[in-house]
């Protein structure tokens, strides 16, 4: 009898991309190991890119990668010699269900939250979090990730390994959670989609400033965690705030790939619909009470972006804003926000004072950004000479080109005004 196919209404790259979480959950869950099944859903969808250029997708195209996945399985515990104690689960792997049956036992909104529960599990270390979750929920292959974070592709395919590794010795049960831990459990896996987002708007290493595979792949995972989980106001508080951030991608950079600071950008190029939604979204979850940290990140998001001009931003309510994060989050990175925030509302020298208790924090000590505020906010007191020293400083210190140039143009603009015979009224 003839497969029946479905128009190819969707791109099949983008079919797989979004199959592939969800497939890959039903087979870990009936299978219990991460890497074979890892493996073998990539062989299905090698099978399918192949195949269905040719004759269409499936009417149901999971189903179809299911089916196939679990051939593949069935194909790779019959090789295992030392494993013939289960040619009992063989036998049963290999009568299949009907493809209805599978979709039915295998709710793929289930499988896919608890596959992100699994690859951003507390006991990996973020980096390989990180890296899990790309390689297995979002599709990309090991070289996309080496080339993301520009390490070579034998180190990060270390670096999935191990972390594969770790789940099969930790023996992570492929289950939800316990009601008790599932929050805990949750807040992990939108810290890694956090971390994601961030080094795709904003590359800590390399030429660019953005990489947008990176940070597009956050929200769209974002998005599928808020489908699941629609009711958690901090999943709709870190989606809006990527949301929010993430409109303002196009004006972040000039003609040349420059960085342009968010008081000079072209507040036309920002994506009107994103913030629509992103301000929706927050709009509707912030009454619901039970406010986190990513809810308040994505107010002050919102608060800069219903800025027509930069003189018309709310400093005062995003400084009251980052005295409620601060309460709740020992993260330098928000007390330095609100230093900035500070010398906003009641000028640079009261910035200049909060800074003060930062050089003293480990984590911060040796940022760029530190170093980078104090420039500025030095800059707007006048003492040009010491704003030149920091900006130099904050240039030596992060690993963005795009970052690293502007810093050095800073710079050299204030130098310019320091030389003899060019000197300041």
């Amino acid at each position: 009898m003839a497969v029946t196919r479905q128009p190819p209404d969707v791109p099949i790259e983008k079919l797989l991309r979004d199959l592939t979480p969800q497939v890959l959950g039903t087979v870990v869950r009936r299978f219990r190991d991460f890497a074979a099944a890892e493996d073998a859903v990539q062989e299905a969808s090698l099978a399918a890119a192949m195949q269905w250029p040719r004759e269409g997708p499936p009417a149901n195209p999971r189903a179809w990668l299911t089916r196939v996945a679990f051939r593949r399985m069935a194909d790779h515990i019959r090789s295992e010699s030392a494993r013939r104690r289960r040619e009992s689960e063989v036998a049963q792997a290999a009568a299949l269900p009907p493809a209805s049956t599978v979709i039915e036992a295998a709710p793929p909104e289930d499988d896919t939250l608890v596959l992100l529960f699994m690859c951003c599990h507390p006991a990996l270390t973020p980096a390989s979090a990180i890296a899990l979750t790309l390689r297995a929920v979002g599709g990309l292959t090991t070289a996309e990730i080496a080339h993301a974070f520009l390490v070579p592709e034998a180190t990060m395919a270390q670096r999935i390994s191990r972390a594969k590794q770790s789940i099969r010795d930790s023996g992570i049960p492929f289950q939800l959670p316990a009601a008790e831990e599932k929050s805990q459990r949750l807040r992990s896996v939108l810290h890694v989609l956090y971390l994601i987002f961030n080094e795709g708007y904003a590359s800590s290493v390399g030429p660019r400033l953005r990489r947008p595979d990176l940070s597009h792949e956050a929200m769209r995972l974002a998005r599928i965690v808020h489908a699941l989980q629609p009711e958690d106001t901090e999943v709709a508080g870190l989606l809006a705030l990527m949301l929010l951030t993430d409109a303002r991608r196009l004006a972040r950079t000039g003609a040349g790939g420059e960085l342009v600071p968010l008081t000079q950008q072209d507040r036309t190029l920002w994506d009107g619909e994103q913030i629509a939604e992103g301000v929706a979204l927050i709009s509707a979850t912030l009454p619901k009470g039970s406010i986190g940290p990513y809810q308040l990140q994505a107010a002050i998001a919102a608060v800069h972006d219903e800025a027509a001009r930069a003189d018309d931003t709310d400093w005062p309510q995003i400084l009251a804003l980052y005295e409620l994060l601060r309460r709740m989050s020992d993260n330098p990175m928000v007390t330095l926000n609100h230093a900035i925030a500070a010398a906003m509302v009641h000028g640079p020298t009261k910035g200049l004072e909060l800074l003060d208790a930062l050089g003293a924090d480990a984590r911060l000590r040796d940022h760029f950004r530190l170093d980078a505020v104090r420039a500025h906010l030095l800059e707007l007191t006048g003492d040009h000479t010491a704003a030149v020293r920091h900006y130099r400083a904050a240039a030596g210190k992060t690993g963005s080109l795009p970052e690293r140039n502007y810093l050095l143009t800073q710079a050299a603009q204030l130098s310019s005004k320091l030389r003899p015979g060019n000197e300041e009224p």
